[in-house]
């Protein structure tokens, strides 16, 4: 069955002529709060035909985040596209960066180091590394008596 279904994945025809999605989208960054996706598509006419514009907005309150994605027709676009980085839209200079595609099981907040004091037992590299930072992997287990208590519960004057 999931051999089926990777077979299809693999075999359905990709959008317009050039793939993914991702590989012909940018992203604009510093967009102004009241921008529409109109003016937007505008702003990229002359790179070529804009299949979709999409404004991010906060999921709570429903303002803007001040990014957005641009689709176009073809990889070609996004290529013209970069030329409008730094540009002025709507009186803001705009940030235009290709797509990044998100690959499963990178995640960009690891910042791996150091690994062993979130829980994670590793291999001798935590013993090796302790010995040059201070702190790594030191922490001891369990409760510690650390003497007495901050705050005391009681207030005496003598």
């Amino acid at each position: 069955m999931e051999e089926e279904v990777e077979k299809q994945m693999n075999t359905s025809p990709p959008l317009g002529n050039a793939g993914p999605a991702d590989a012909r989208s940018i992203y604009v960054g510093n967009v102004d709060y009241g921008a529409t996706a109109e003016e937007l598509e505008a702003h990229f006419h002359g790179c070529d035909s804009v299949n979709r514009v999409t404004i991010l907005c906060d999921k709570f309150s429903g303002h803007p985040k001040g990014f957005a994605y641009t689709e176009f027709s073809d990889k070609e676009s996004v290529r013209t596209s970069l030329v409008s980085d730094e540009s002025l839209f709507r009186g803001r200079q705009i940030k235009v960066i290709p797509k990044r595609t998100n690959r499963p099981g990178i995640n960009t907040t690891d910042r791996g180091f150091p690994r062993a004091r979130y829980g994670a037992q590793t291999t001798n590299y935590n013993s090796y590394l302790s010995r040059f930072y201070s702190g790594f992997n030191s922490r001891p287990q369990g409760r510690v008596y650390r003497g007495r208590a901050r705050a005391t519960s009681w207030y005496s004057p003598y």
